[in-house]
């Protein structure tokens, strides 16, 4: 049908410097070819959220729990499987099919191969053949046999006659045959509520059949309408990934171009970082020259007052010590002591010789009028303005992708859009809707059909039950009527009429038995073997490797679905396969295969990126040229920084002068000793001019020492002199080496930028389109696992597999097979019930004649006896038994004129 193929469409689609510069340039070069043959890892693509594909709720539940009445279907089972023990005959069934392609004569089956095939078809089914043909035996011979007892009894044989001989046990075997009616009745009736259950329960499950129909119906209607919002959300879903393409595409100078600056970085920076740090320690120099020049004018300064007054200090106090009062006594000898030390009096550090700094310090100010830190913060701001000049460099490039991509967006809405998506599912909703009107239709006809044939089963029950009443009343009535004492020609009515009624149940046994075996005979023929060729190997999916067995139906088709769906045989589809995905709910795309015949990953990586896409992401070009890291000013200023001349300053005699004190003593100690000596001298002038002179000492080291100390610790930015000549030693060190490899990793740095770039950029163009592809491979993924397990899910498809199981196996042939069972057992044991029955008649029929004792007299022959054939027996009396009263004579019933 046209709707038919407009589906399988739809699925298949519902079912992308100097010599030393030029050997670390060559140096560099040699590391970039030996990073261009690196491969780089690609950055991670970040995920897409897709959401979830709309779902479809189904109301089918394909399970059935019988419950008590599958305690019976195992018994069926087991006695099934006495019967018939054999494993499933899969190969001798495809074996037989394959040899009946094309049809078979009669008088083929006369080939070796054929009655091998029939030898072998016999023994698998021996089971039931042997129980088949006791059935048919039982059928033929109850009839006859029951003719045969009719005409035997007639002739009064079989127990027709009407004489009941006398035994010592009667008691016992009348016992024993009423106990074994009686279970064997009880077994029948049980066989009778097994049967009724079996038949009630089909009729029952015949509305769980129709609660099957509909809610596999509204399944298929649910799969149908449901199926187009998923393609269409599959659809919708590429604009997810277009949008990020589009968003990275609006982002493409940060983006590649962060990429390319993160590559390129790696040696550009350090080197800006390094020129940064040389315009740093300029100014640093400068501060330091600063610190040592305003020092060295304080020290040189301070040096000659200091000397002039320690010279003018000293020379008065040796004259004070000239005065004639230090010749006396002990007073000579602490004037002596003092003027020893006199010599102390004096400088260390001569500051005066140090060389001036002032020249180095102009040539560090001409140079800092040029702003190397502003330079270099332009190179850096050149640098940094990689990702605008890649977004200025590929405006056309990225408009020319985003209206490709906007085609192929066209492209698969268009594709999409081929197919009466709708229209074939409205056609395939109508055809559900009809087709369920149709069934519906059937089910008075169904219904009446099931009550005939629940009429049929229970007038075949009722014919059991008919015997069944029979013995039941015949066994009340007999054992109720029976007395003792009465003799078998004197029994009751009720004990008679209990005889009667189980000799007519054992009448209606003969005329029904038969027939009722060989309605079971049927039944279990046919219901047997459709449990064991259909039923179980579905059950335990056998069945469907025969039906998926290769060249099964014809030697040139491999594979029977698809040759019948697709006409493609060689398709590996089978029907095992596709009811295993459809029992787990994926997608019907992945449970046919569909791939095979339209493969959606090729569909979407050939429209989604195309070869077109790839050039156009190819063309990419970025010119990196206009960057310039450092201007010649720049480069100057380095220079001019390298020859300002503090390299040339003798920084050993400023540490050595600087390291010395100010004075050879320390001019308070001094001033405090000769205070302690003037103590020891008497009382008088001399003391007192001592004392001055220690105050006057103290007075210059107060005025003049401490403040060329202060120079020398504390100068600007609480730094030492000391720290600051040291700065300025390290900062000299080697100073036009270290603005040479500057200049060199400068240079490096730009002759990447303009001539290795070009590497770089297209390492990270390809990575930055890795990326875009990435997202693309992540909506083709998406969609091939979207059609693989949520995308037109099949489980409908498996549920009116499992429900036509569960109908035709769990309801009606479970049933089937259960009534036979317990009609069959009725049937069975009807047979001892024909005995039992008969043999007990005897005990409460009341009998036409009997075993008679008389008395012959006493003559002395003790125990002789006389018999008459005709059942008059005379019996000598003896002393042991009283038989004429145990036994009165009566040959014949009463006769009475009123009879």
């Amino acid at each position: 049908m046209l709707w038919t193929r407009w589906l399988v469409l739809l699925l298949c689609w519902g079912a992308t410097a100097g010599e030393q510069q030029a050997d670390e340039r060559e140096g560099f070069r040699a590391e970039i070819r030996a990073d261009s043959r690196r491969q780089r890892s690609p950055p991670p693509v970040e995920p897409l959220d897709f959401g979830f594909v709309p779902s479809a709720v189904y109301d089918t539940h394909a399970y059935y729990e019988p419950g008590a009445v599958g305690i019976l279907f195992h018994m069926v089972h087991a006695f099934l499987y006495v019967v018939q023990p054999n494993p499933f005959p899969k190969d001798l069934i495809v074996r037989v099919i394959q040899q009946n392609m094309g049809g078979i004569k009669i008088e083929e089956w006369r080939k070796p191969e054929n009655v091998v095939l029939l030898l072998q078809w016999i023994h698998y089914e021996a089971g039931f053949l042997v129980c088949g043909t006791v059935g048919v035996v039982f059928v033929i011979l109850v009839p006859i046999i029951g003719i045969l007892f009719c005409v035997c009894r007639c002739c009064e044989n079989c127990g027709g006659e009407m004489h009941q001989r006398q035994r010592k046990n009667a008691d016992c075997q009348r016992g024993f045959y009423t106990a074994s009616l009686v279970a064997t009745t009880i077994f029948i009736i049980l066989g009778v509520l097994i049967s009724y259950a079996a038949n009630h329960n089909i009729s029952a499950q015949i509305k769980s059949t129709r609660r099957f129909i509909n809610t596999n119906m509204r399944d298929l209607k649910t799969f149908a309408n449901n199926t187009p919002a998923q393609i269409d959300y599959l659809t919708a879903q590429y604009t997810t990934a277009k949008n990020k393409v589009l968003s990275d595409l609006d982002n493409i100078g940060p983006l590649l171009g962060g990429r390319i600056h993160s590559q390129l970085e790696k040696e550009v920076v350090p080197s800006l970082d390094t020129a940064l740090r040389m315009a740093g320690a300029m100014r640093e120099t400068k501060e330091a020259l600063e610190n040592v020049s305003s020092s060295l004018e304080v020290l040189q300064e301070g040096t000659g007052k200091l000397q002039t007054s320690l010279s003018v200090e000293r020379a008065s106090l040796s004259n004070t010590l000239s005065d004639p009062a230090c010749t006396n006594g002990a007073v000579s000898h602490t004037c002596n002591t003092i003027r020893s030390t006199l010599s102390q009096l004096g400088i260390n550090a001569d500051f005066s010789r140090l060389p001036d700094v002032s020249h180095s310090l102009g040539n560090v100010d001409t140079i800092l009028k040029t702003d190397l830190s502003n330079i270099v913060q332009k190179g850096y701001s050149s640098f940094n303005d990689t990702p605008r000049l890649v977004k200025d460099q590929t405006k056309n490039i990225v408009s020319g992708v985003k209206g490709m991509l906007d085609k192929i967006g066209a492209e698969i809405t268009g594709f999409s859009k081929m197919f009466p998506v709708e229209a074939s599912l409205a056609n395939f909703t109508i055809f559900l809707t009809e087709g369920q009107k149709n069934i519906e239709s059937f089910y008075p006809q169904i219904d009446q059909m099931d009550f005939y044939r629940w009429i049929g089963c229970v007038a075949a029950l009722c014919m059991i039950v008919l015997i069944l009443a029979f013995n039941i009343l015949g066994l009340l009535c007999g054992s109720c009527g029976y007395d003792k004492q009465a003799t078998p020609t004197t029994r009751g009515c009720l004990s008679n009429t209990g005889g009667n009624l189980l000799m007519a149940g054992v009448g209606f046994t003969f005329i029904f038995v038969w027939l009722l075996m060989a309605i079971v005979t049927a039944l279990f023929v046919v219901g047997g073997n459709v449990e064991k060729m259909m039923c179980e190997p579905l059950a335990n999916r056998q069945l469907f490797k025969i039906i998926d067995t290769p060249y099964l139906v014809h030697p040139a088709k491999k594979n029977f679905l698809p040759g019948m769906l697709f006409q493609n045989p060689n398709i590996d589809l089978t029907l095992g396969s596709m009811y295993r995905e459809c029992y787990e709910n994926n997608g019907l795309y992945h449970a046919l295969q569909l791939e095979t015949m339209f493969n959606i990953n090729s569909f979407l990586n050939r429209t989604v990126y195309n070869k077109d896409l790839a050039k156009v992401f190819e063309s990419v070009q970025v010119d990196l040229q206009d960057i310039t890291l450092l201007e010649q000013a720049g480069r100057d200023n380095l220079i001019n920084f390298a020859n300002s001349g503090i390299g040339q300053i003798d920084y050993a005699a400023f540490l050595a002068e600087v390291n010395k004190g100010v004075t050879l003593v320390d001019l308070l100690s001094f001033s405090t000793d000769l205070e302690a000596q003037a103590d020891q001298l008497p009382r008088g002038a001399l003391e007192n001019a001592l004392k001055g002179h220690a105050s006057s000492i103290r007075q210059i080291h107060r005025d003049q020492v401490v403040p060329m100390e202060q120079a020398m610790k504390y100068v600007r930015a609480r730094s030492t002199l000391s720290q600051s000549i040291k700065q300025l030693q390290r900062t000299s060190s080697d100073l036009p080496v270290k603005v040479t490899n500057i200049l060199s990793a400068i240079d490096a740095a730009e002759y990447l930028i303009t001539h290795n770039a070009s590497h770089v950029v297209k390492q990270e163009t390809k990575n930055y389109v890795q990326s875009l592809v990435g997202y693309f491979k992540q909506y083709t993924a998406w969609v091939k696992n979207s059609l693989t397990a949520e995308v037109a899910q099949c489980k409908p498809i498996s549920n009116i597999v499992d429900s036509m199981e569960i109908v035709a196996c769990s309801f009606i042939v479970d049933s089937v097979n259960t009534f036979w069972f317990g009609l069959g057992g009725c049937c069975v044991l009807l047979i001892p019930s024909i005995i039992f029955s008969t043999k007990l008649a005897k005990y409460y029929r009341r009998m036409d004649t009997e075993d008679v004792f008389e008395d012959m007299g006493n003559t002395g022959n003790h125990g002789e006896q006389v018999c008459d054939i005709h059942g008059n027996l005379a019996v000598v009396s003896s002393p042991y038994s009283d038989t004429l009263t145990r036994f009165p004579r009566a040959s014949a019933p009463p006769s009475y004129s009123d009879w």
